[in-house]
């Protein structure tokens, strides 16, 4: 079960997504045409088959318009829905419910859109022992809330910023003049509470890193064989990664390699929109 976010985490985001829309004067469309006293009832319905994920923070727009409106949630986040499955019902005066429709449906589609795609490739690898993990390939200040709909999915996260793990890259390496020089400084300058990654291309750096007992290795583009040879060397001593040119298509593969961790860019930077709609109920 993932734990809901609070409020906190998302509130500022909101805010500041529904004061861009709104900009200086206000929703002027609904304002000239709907009466202020007008009430409305709105369904969220999903257009096809996914995971949700981000209802309350999404609903939360209405509550920062109106606190007076009604909200109910029919599922919740985690849950597998069907097309034409209504999501929440929103009831009360119109305006604030047509000012917020677009601010919450551009959020509750993009983490559904997560979400279900790592439900799918999640349920591509069971059985195998490894896990999908996002990057921090993430839109800039949905971080939070994408890795959520990861979890949500049934994914894990990788490290959530620079401050609370260290992933010594391979312009790292170029930098700090060789792998032995960037891990022992490295050594030096992390807590005992911090874990130390380091991404090798080939075998022969992984050889090399292996004697240097980090915590975990990224296996940067190999393919199925490398990544099979790469987890015999590791022998359990690390935490394996497999990342790069993983598809729907490659996964099952990776996973069947013995890898810990599949970790994928793409699912917080390109995964498609989750379709939902916000339908006024007609009485």
């Amino acid at each position: 079960m993932t734990l809901p976010l609070y409020p906190i985490q998302y509130e500022t985001l909101i805010r500041t997504a529904l004061a861009e829309d709104l900009g200086m004067a206000g929703d002027l469309t609904t304002d000239a045409c709907v009466p202020h006293d007008a009430t409305a009832k709105a369904l969220f319905n999903a257009r096809h088959e996914g995971v949700c994920a981000g209802l309350d923070a999404a609903l939360y727009a209405f509550t920062l318009l109106d606190p007076t409106l009604s909200i109910t949630r029919h599922v919740k986040d985690g849950d597998r829905i069907a097309p034409g499955t209504t999501l929440a019902t929103v009831e009360g005066l119109a305006r604030p419910i047509l000012s917020g429709e677009r601010t919450a449906l551009n959020l509750l589609g993009r983490l559904c859109g997560i979400a279900s795609e790592t439900r799918r490739l999640a349920d591509r690898i069971v059985g195998t022992g490894a896990q999908i993990v996002c990057t921090r390939k993430t839109t800039p200040g949905l971080r939070a809330l994408e890795k959520y709909a990861v979890r949500v999915g049934g994914g894990g996260n990788h490290r959530f910023a620079l401050d609370d793990a260290v992933l010594i890259k391979d312009n790292h390496l170029v930098a700090a003049g060789g792998l032995r020089a960037a891990v022992e400084r490295a050594r030096m300058r992390a807590g005992h509470m911090v874990k130390i990654e380091v991404e090798v291309d080939d075998l022969d750096q992984l050889a090399e890193l292996i004697d240097l007992k980090v915590d975990a290795v990224l296996l940067d583009n190999m393919d199925p064989a490398t990544l099979r040879r790469a987890v015999e060397m590791v022998a359990g001593r690390m935490v394996t990664e497999a990342s790069g040119g993983v598809t729907p298509e490659t996964i099952r593969a990776i996973a069947e390699t013995g890898v810990t961790l599949i970790s994928l860019g793409w699912l917080t930077h390109s995964v498609k929109n989750f379709d939902i709609g916000l339908d006024f109920a007609v009485e």
